[in-house]
C-alpha cells in the first residue's frame, strides 16, 4: 500500500522577529509571501488581529530591502 505525500505549502517567507501572532494573522489571511503584502494597503494588514507596530516595522523595512513597498506606498512611523 503507497500514500501519497502530502505537498506541502509554501513556507513563509517573512524576515525573522516577527511575533507568532502576527504570523498567525498573516497566514490566516492567506500570506505566505513578503512580496504579497506589496499588493495590499498597510491599513489593511494593520486590521489583522495580531499585526502590532513592530511587526510592522519589521516587515516595512523588508520590503524597503526588496525595492517594495505596500499598495498604498505610505510611510507610517
Amino acid at each position: 500500500m503507497h500514500f501519497l505525500e502530502k505537498e506541502t505549502p509554501s513556507e513563509p517567507d517573512f524576515p525573522k522577529g516577527i511575533a507568532k501572532p502576527a504570523l498567525r494573522a498573516l497566514a490566516g489571511a492567506g500570506f505566505v509571501k513578503l512580496e504579497q503584502l506589496s499588493k495590499i494597503t498597510e491599513a489593511d494588514v494593520l486590521k489583522l488581529h495580531g499585526m502590532g507596530p513592530k511587526a510592522m516595522g519589521i516587515i516595512r523595512i523588508a520590503l524597503e530591502e526588496k525595492g517594495l513597498s505596500f499598495a498604498d506606498g505610505e510611510k507610517t512611523k
